[in-house]
C-alpha cells in the first residue's frame, strides 16, 4: 500500500518557498520534489483555491506565499490538499452479516475516530511558522564543512 506523501511535501514545499522569498516555477518544485511539473501545479492550485499560494504566469512568473507561515497550520494544509481520512487502515466488510466482523469493526471505528481527532487536534496546533523556526535552529547547530578544504569548492 502507497503512502500519501502530499502533506509532508507540500509542508516542505511552503518553507522552501517562504526562505527563497521569490517565487518558484512549477519546474522548480517538481524538480526539488522529484515529481512532474503537472502533478506541482495540480497540487499547488489546491492551495490556491484556499488562498494560502497565488501564481503568476509569464516569464517572471512561479508561486509565492499568499500568507504568512505564521497564518497557517500543519491541519490548514492538510485539509486545503483534500485529504479526508489519516489512516490508510481500513475495515473488511466482505462479510456484514457476520457478528465477528461487525465487533471488529466497531472496535476499530472507535479507535480510528479518536485517534484521528487527537492527530487532528494536534495539526491544528502546529504553525508552518514553527516548523520553519525548527529548521532555522537545526540550520544554525549544523556543522558546516568548508567546501574549498575538501577540494569541492
Amino acid at each position: 500500500m502507497r503512502t500519501d506523501t502530499r502533506l509532508s511535501r507540500m509542508l516542505h514545499v511552503l518553507i522552501h518557498m517562504d526562505r527563497h522569498q521569490q517565487s518558484a516555477t512549477s519546474d522548480t518544485l517538481a524538480q526539488m520534489l522529484g515529481t512532474n511539473p503537472v502533478v506541482v501545479r495540480r497540487t499547488m492550485a489546491l492551495l490556491k483555491e484556499q488562498g494560502y499560494v497565488t501564481s503568476e504566469k509569464g516569464h517572471r512568473g512561479g508561486w509565492t506565499l499568499s500568507k504568512p507561515l505564521s497564518d497557517m497550520t500543519l491541519l490548514d494544509i492538510h485539509q486545503a490538499l483534500g485529504s479526508t481520512s489519516i489512516f490508510a487502515v481500513g475495515l473488511s466488510t466482505d462479510h456484514p452479516q457476520c457478528l465477528v466482523e461487525q465487533a471488529v469493526n466497531a472496535a476499530l471505528t472507535d479507535a480510528f475516530d479518536e485517534a484521528q481527532a487527537l492527530l487532528l487536534k494536534r495539526l491544528g496546533s502546529i504553525t508552518l511558522a514553527q516548523l520553519a523556526e525548527d529548521f532555522d535552529r537545526r540550520f544554525r547547530s549544523e556543522p558546516r564543512v568548508d567546501m574549498r578544504q575538501n577540494g569541492t569548492g
